[in-house]
C-alpha cells in the first residue's frame, strides 16, 4: 500500500462533493470555566445583554478593560474602580461593527456568553465555524509550513469540530480551546497564509458511512501511525496504521490519524491536501456542508 501511494504522486485526486444539511450554524468554544474573575475588553463599543430578558444592561467603552466576577448567584462588573452588580447570571457581550473582544490576553471574533456557573464564571465564544477555524489552523500548525499541509489541517480540524459538536455540553459549550480538543488562539493567532487555507477549503469535511468523521490527528507519530484500537478501546473504520512520513521526529501525541509533521513532509514532496488526507484516513470521501447551515 505504501508503494501504491508513492506511485500516485502526479495523479489528480477526484472526489464527489456531497452537500450536507446538518444544522451546525456556529460553534461554541469554552475559553474559561469556573473562573474566579475574568478580564475582558473590546476593540469597539460592545453591548452587554441579559440573556434572560434580552434587554441591554451596559455598553462597554472601546479599548477599555473590564473585570467580571461572580457575585451572589449573579455577575458583577468593575466600572471606574467599583464593582456593580448585574442582575443576571447569564449575559452576552456583542461587539459592534465586527469588532473583537479580548479575553485571556488574546483577541477573538464573534459573540461571548458569560455565565455564573455556580463555582465561577464560564466564558463561551460563539462564532461561525469558518471563523473558528481561522484561529485553529495556525494554533495547531506553524504558519510557515506548506500551504497544502495547512489545507489538510483545515479540513481535518473542520471535520473534528463538526463531528464533536456538543462534546462538552455539560459545561455549556461544544469544545474547549486547548489541544485536549483543538488549540484555538482566536483572531490573535490568524495569519494570511492559514486564513487562505481555511477559505480555499470552505465547508469541506471528511465523511465515512455518511457521517462526518472526528478526524483525529497529532503532531507526530514517530515514523508510523497507530490503529485506534492500539490507543483506545476499538478500531475505527476510517483509521489505519501507516508510515507517517515523520521519521526522525520524536513521537508527540496519540499517533492516531494524520501526523501533522507527516502532512507537511508530504506537501513538500508535491502531494496536495486531498491526497494527504486520503492517505491518513481510509474509506473516506470529501463532502461540503451546505453554506447556509454553517455560516
Amino acid at each position: 500500500m505504501y508503494n501504491n501511494f508513492m506511485g500516485i504522486r502526479k495523479i489528480l485526486v477526484l472526489f464527489a462533493i456531497i452537500f450536507f444539511t446538518q444544522p451546525c450554524y456556529a460553534i461554541k468554544i469554552g475559553l474559561e470555566t469556573d473562573a474566579s474573575r475574568v478580564y475582558m475588553g473590546a476593540s469597539t463599543q460592545a453591548e452587554i445583554i441579559d440573556c434572560n430578558t434580552n434587554k441591554l444592561i451596559f455598553v462597554m467603552e472601546q479599548m477599555k478593560g473590564y473585570e467580571f466576577k461572580p457575585y451572589r448567584g449573579s455577575i458583577a462588573i468593575k466600572v471606574d474602580g467599583e464593582f456593580k452588580k448585574i442582575n443576571s447570571d447569564k449575559i452576552v457581550i456583542k461587539p459592534q461593527e465586527e469588532g473583537f473582544v479580548s479575553v485571556k490576553r488574546k483577541w477573538y471574533r464573534g459573540y461571548f456568553k458569560v455565565v455564573n456557573s455556580g463555582g465561577g464564571l464560564t466564558v463561551v465564544n460563539d462564532l461561525p465555524i469558518e471563523l473558528y477555524l481561522q484561529g485553529v489552523v495556525p494554533s495547531e500548525m506553524p504558519s510557515s509550513w506548506e500551504h497544502d499541509a495547512h489545507k489538510a489541517q483545515a479540513i481535518a480540524a473542520r471535520s473534528y469540530a463538526i463531528a464533536n459538536l456538543g462534546k462538552r455540553a455539560k459545561y455549556g459549550y461544544d469544545l474547549n480551546d486547548t489541544p485536549e480538543d483543538q488549540a484555538y488562539g482566536g483572531a490573535s493567532a490568524e495569519t494570511v497564509q492559514t486564513n487562505e487555507a481555511v477559505s480555499e477549503t470552505e465547508g469541506i469535511v471528511l465523511i465515512h458511512d455518511g457521517k462526518v468523521i472526528p478526524a483525529y490527528y497529532s503532531a507526530s507519530a514517530g515514523g508510523h501511525t497507530k490503529d485506534a484500537s492500539q490507543v483506545w478501546t476499538k478500531d475505527l473504520g476510517f483509521i489505519r496504521a501507516v508510515p507517517s512520513f515523520d521519521d526522525g521526529i520524536k513521537k508527540n501525541g496519540h499517533g492516531v490519524g494524520m501526523s501533522q509533521y507527516g502532512a507537511n513532509n508530504l506537501a513538500k514532496k508535491g502531494y496536495n491536501a486531498y491526497q494527504i488526507l486520503k492517505y491518513f484516513y481510509v474509506n473516506t470521501k470529501f463532502a461540503k456542508i451546505n453554506p447556509e447551515y454553517y455560516r
